[in-house]
């Protein structure tokens, strides 16, 4: 069996639009380009690349199509303009960065290009961790980023160890230790130990995210979705105060669990 990269054809449409983007970025980083891209390098790149990240996942829950290709080109950007980076440091160049992940997704899927057989979904993982064992990965948790948002990184870190294993059997197993970490986050509280009380709110967070997870669900979207709903109650709160000429410092906490009761009314369908 044998593995190699498709080749594009030279009519490709898509090509155009990466030809004119790298032609782009000649242009501002050559002489004569804009002095703001010609001073920049890879560390003074990185919150951009944060921020459009960002943007991008905001565009994806949105659901606006016209929003998402807009925030993937610019995602696209960064990685050209890193890659350029690279290119006039002698390192490597946007194609060999192309080249270098077609080649990996090749290796790595050779139920597709190299005719082997697996079995299903859990085959096709299992197959992801060989090549990544063979390809120097000491251990299945090896390519999570300790930068990840800690939500996201628990999620991953628990899938992978799933996959030779290491796992619930559903969603009652995680579960079951959520009345365990909240009693632990409680005893802590008690005997006014803050220091431990944060250390079994973390092992609360972890379990939380193995239910979702088990739930077939993603702990950043759910917490992403519950601080949108909080943004969006508490705002009509302040409308609601606003509206009465009545300023939120000067109320107390009964009068404001009632327009936030108010909020959350508002939201629920008509029967």
């Amino acid at each position: 069996m044998s593995e190699s990269v498709p080749r594009a054809p030279v009519d490709d449409a898509r090509l155009l639009g990466l030809a004119e983007i790298l032609a782009v970025m000649d242009r501002l980083r050559g002489d004569g380009g804009c002095p703001w891209d010609r001073e920049q390098d890879a560390r003074s790149l990185r919150p951009f690349l944060l921020e459009e990240s960002h943007e991008l996942l905001e565009a994806l829950d949105q659901g606006d199509a016209a929003r998402v290709r807009e925030e993937l080109g610019d995602v696209l950007f960064q990685v050209v303009f890193h890659a350029r980076l690279a290119q006039e440091n002698g390192s490597y160049d946007l194609g060999a960065v192309a080249h270098g992940i077609a080649a990996k997704l090749v290796r790595r899927h050779p139920h597709v290009f190299a005719g082997a057989k697996v079995d299903g979904v859990r085959g096709v993982l299992e197959t992801w961790e060989q090549h990544k064992k063979r390809e120097g990965r000491k251990s299945v948790l090896d390519g999570v980023p300790a930068a990840m948002p800690a939500l996201l990184r628990a999620q991953r870190l628990q899938e992978k160890a799933s996959r030779v294993g290491f796992d619930w059997k559903d969603a009652q197993g995680p579960a079951s230790k959520l009345d365990e970490e909240i009693a632990e986050v409680k005893d802590a509280l008690a005997k006014g130990d803050t220091r431990a009380a944060l250390e079994e709110l973390g092992d609360l967070l972890f379990s939380v995210v193995n239910v979702v997870r088990h739930l077939g669900g993603n702990a950043e979207d759910s917490l992403r979705e519950s601080a949108r709903k909080f943004e969006r109650r508490f705002r009509s709160v302040e409308a609601s105060a606003a509206s009465a000429g009545e300023p939120l410092e000067g109320k107390s906490i009964e009068e404001l669990d009632r327009l936030w009761e108010a909020a959350k009314a508002e939201e629920r369908p008509a029967r």
